[in-house]
C-alpha cells in the first residue's frame, strides 16, 4: 500500500505545476490549502455516509478520492508519505498498530524502551453485516 501512496504522492508533485484548466491537482494547488482541506473533509464525509449505509463499493471509491485529496494536502504542507509512516511506526511501538494515540500525553503508558515493550495484538472487529447474520 505504501508504494501506491508514494506513487500517488510523486504524481501529485508532478501535476501541481500543470495547467489548472486541465489538471484538477494543479487547480487545487492554485486555490490553496483551505480549498484542499474542504475537499478532503467532503470526501471523508462521503466515506462515512457510504459506510453507514453499508455501501462497500461506494466506500472503496470514496476512499480512493479521500486518499487522493489527503495526498494533495500533504504535498501542499510539505509532508511526505514516509513522514506519516514514521509516525505510524512510532505509535505502533507505543500502543500497537490498531490504536490511536490519546490526545493527552498523561494517558500514555510508561515504557523504558518502545521497541522492548510488548505490542498489543491486532484485533479484527466483526462488520455490522456479519453481526446481523448471527
Amino acid at each position: 500500500m505504501s508504494d501506491s501512496l508514494e506513487r500517488l504522492y510523486l504524481a501529485v508533485l508532478a501535476a501541481r505545476d500543470l495547467d489548472p484548466a486541465t489538471s484538477r491537482t494543479a487547480r487545487l494547488f492554485q486555490r490553496g490549502p483551505s480549498k484542499m482541506a474542504k475537499k478532503l473533509a467532503e470526501e471523508a464525509i462521503e466515506v462515512v455516509i457510504d459506510a453507514v449505509n453499508g455501501d462497500s463499493e461506494a466506500v472503496i471509491r470514496e476512499s480512493a478520492d479521500l486518499l487522493y485529496n489527503l495526498t494533495v494536502l500533504w504535498a501542499s504542507a510539505g509532508v511526505r508519505p514516509e513522514d506519516v509512516w514514521q509516525e505510524m511506526t512510532r505509535r505502533e511501538d507505543m500502543l500497537g498498530i490498531a490504536e490511536k494515540l490519546p490526545k493527552s500525553p498523561m494517558k500514555l503508558p510508561k515504557v523504558a524502551s518502545p521497541r522492548a515493550a510488548a505490542r498489543r495484538p491486532i484485533v479484527a472487529l466483526e462488520s455490522r453485516a456479519a453481526r446481523k447474520r448471527h
